[in-house]
Order: C-alpha cells, then structure tokens, then sequence
C-alpha cells in the first residue's frame, strides 16, 4: 500500500449517488446480502465479487463475479460494472483495493482498512481520537512477552496484530507456565503479536456509527453482548447499563467515525467495567453482527444507513422504535428453528414477543457457522429470552 493510498481523501462531499446507481460490493457474505436487500429496496442496483458461486449476496445482486479477491482483472470488473464500491468484511487485498480505488469510486478508502487490519495500528488510532483502550504492548518476542505478562499480571491476552476473529488468533494466558507454549502458537502466523491487560468488564456492548462525505454523524443505540464460545450469541438493546453511560458510548464512537475519517459504518465494540469506566476493545468498518437488531428494531437499519452514508444522502433516523433481542442462529441451530418455526402459533406463542427471521442462505450449515439470526421484538429482554427458553433451539450452547 502507498503512502498516496494510505493518505489521501478518497471521498468527494458533493458526490451525491442517486437511486438507480450501482452499488459494487467486495465480498459476497451475509452482511453484502443483507445491504443490497435494503438498497435494492431504496432503488440501487448491486454487483459484488465473491469466490464462492451462489454466495449469500449474489443471491440478491443483480450480478455475481465469481472469483478471487485478489484477483485483479475481476477487480476490475467490478470497477467497470460500479458507480461506487464498498466492502463486507475487513481482509480485503491492498493491491485489489489501490486498483479499485484508481479506477472506481471507493469513498470508505483504504486507510481506515489499512488501521483496522493490524491491532497495534488500530489501538494507537483509537488512542489518537482521544478514546481509552485497554493497556497493551507490543510483543517481539519471548522475553518480551514475559516482562509485559509481569506489569499486567495474569490473566491476560496475547493476539496476533493481524487475522483472527470469533475468537481465533489469541491465548488467555492464565499463568506463567503459559507464556513460552502462547508465544510459539501464535508466532507461527508471522505478524506481529500484541498483549493486552485484561479487563475485567461488567458488560460488553457495542455503538454503530456512520459518517458521511459531507461530514453528518449518526451513532445507532447501544447493545448489550453476550459470547458463547468466542462468537455473538445475543444482543439486547437498549443495553441494561445507566443512560449517562449509554450517551459515552455513543459519544466514543461518533468521536472514533470523526477522528478516522470514516465513511459509511464504523462498529465499536467496548468493555464496561464495574466502576463504569469504557474500554473499547476493538472496531469493524463495516456492518456489524450486532447491529442485526437495526433492522425491525430502529427506523433506520444499519445497513440502509450504510448505503445512505457512502451514496452521500442524508442520514436516516437510527432511533430505537420497540426494544429488541437478536439473537444468532448457527449451523448446529437451523433444523430445530424450522421445524419450531413450523409450529402452530399457538404451541410456541410466548406473550409479548414478535419473532422476525433472517436467514442467509448458506448452502452447507455447518457446526458453528453463523447460518442467520432471529430478532426478538418485545417489551422487555425477559420475555425475549423466555421465547429462547422454550424454543430449546440453543440448549447446545450451554454444554
């Protein structure tokens, strides 16, 4: 990547794309589906590139590459058939992304990818938009490694600086027996590695926020977190923390969208301690996992608010209309939601609850892979989770 690419605005704040312009979208996942549903419902039109054939987006696309990402002549494909390109995930190739932004409109750019790829860079960022990150050090090697496990104590975690997600790429190193086997399992990746001190957090929660060329910032309510397993197993919104806590961490990830320049979403993900301090943890360019809930929940969803950010249209309203519970459904969970879906409304009517479903379609669900997600619109999180209870479609999560 060059420094022109890393260092120059990628945006016009006058461009305005209208209704009937072409949406290019590197990547052909669950999110580029779900963002071309909602723009294909605003007027766009959509294509994207993906390796696998009859990929989730390319289901609903007006038209599918079918190659590799870092395959450049379909990169330029994509650019020819695009009037603005965007991306769904983060690990997208920089020569791919120079190419397409040297011959397509890509106003989200490669900078803040360039940040977001790499942890350090991405922590030294936050810290630079004046936002509070959890302790960390830069780690080299074992000696290293040893002296930060000794300023931070244990438990704490080692990651590698690139890759990694749902858990993957990082060790909770418990004791200092650990040290030398974390060190050698994570060092075989070949990047950098990176310690955090661990915090122990009251609560996770994440603010989506979305910024666009001509400078308009909008930051969706909080979500409240829970993990299974590394990967996000519900949302509940709004998040059950006090409201002067919810306005800082709104106010964190419009100053994070401010201080990177970021176009279209920014997801932040943040712990809450006991004492009410916010730590972010780390940050997605993109639509998010747990903005799922955006969708019935808000009068604007994230991924609407996504095309309106890059196509420079106004902002939509991002409030929250009816509180809501998302949760994920896996490979391992698809048969027994259908065949509870199936049933009469009377056999798994819960009061108080209106259940909407997504699925992605994915063609093989596999153990673990996130296959689509229900959200749970309800009065009160109690009654979202007392659907969960007597749906026992997740019960192989608390094995």
């Amino acid at each position: 990547m060059t420094e022109r690419t890393v260092r120059e605005k990628p945006y016009d704040p006058d461009k305005v794309l209208t209704p009937g312009a072409t949406i290019g979208v590197l990547g052909g996942g669950q999110l580029g589906r779900m963002l071309a549903l909602a723009g294909r419902a605003m007027g766009y039109r959509f294509a994207t590139l993906d390796p696998t054939p009859d990929a989730p987006c390319g289901q609903v696309a007006d038209k599918q590459i079918v190659a590799g990402y870092d395959d450049i002549e379909a990169a330029r494909k994509l650019a020819e058939l695009s009037d603005v390109i965007t991306y769904e995930f983060e690990n997208v190739d920089a020569s791919v992304t120079e190419l397409l932004m040297n011959e397509s409109y890509v106003p989200q750019g490669s900078r803040l990818l360039y940040t977001t790829q790499h942890r350090l860079r991405e922590k030294r960022a936050i810290e630079a938009a004046g936002v509070k990150v959890a302790p960390y050090a830069e780690i080299g090697s074992v000696e290293q490694l040893r002296e930060a496990v000794g300023r931070f104590g244990t438990p704490c975690v080692l990651k590698t600086a690139t890759g990694g997600y749902d858990g993957k790429g990082q060790w909770v190193i418990r004791s200092a027996e650990e040290i030398e086997e974390a060190y050698a399992t994570l060092s075989r990746a070949k990047t950098e590695l990176v310690l955090e001190q661990f915090i122990r957090f009251a609560k996770e929660i994440s603010v989506i926020a979305a910024r666009s060329p001509r400078g308009e910032v909008r930051a969706f309510p909080a979500a409240e977190n829970e993990h299974v397993n590394n990967i996000l197993h519900v949302s509940i919104v709004p998040a059950r923390v006090p409201a002067d806590v919810l306005e800082r961490a709104e106010r964190m990830a419009v100053q994070i969208a401010e201080g990177l320049d970021v176009i279209g979403l920014i997801a932040v993900e943040m712990f809450l301690t006991e004492d009410g301090e916010l730590f972010v943890n780390e940050l997605a360019p993109r639509p998010h996992n747990s903005g799922h809930y955006t969708m019935e929940a808000c009068r604007t969803s994230q991924f609407e608010q996504h095309v309106r950010a890059i196509c420079n249209l106004p902002l939509g309203d991002p409030a929250l209309m009816q509180p809501v519970v998302m949760a994920n459904v896996l490979g391992e969970h698809v048969e027994p939601l259908l065949a509870w879906i199936a049933k009469p409304e009377s056999e798994r009517e819960v009061a108080g609850v209106t259940a909407k479903l997504h699925l992605y379609g994915k063609q093989e669900a596999k153990q673990g892979r996130k296959m689509g997600h229900v959200n749970l619109l309800t009065a009160s999180p109690e009654a979202a989770f007392r659907w969960i209870e007597a749906s026992n479609i997740w019960e192989s999560n608390k094995k």
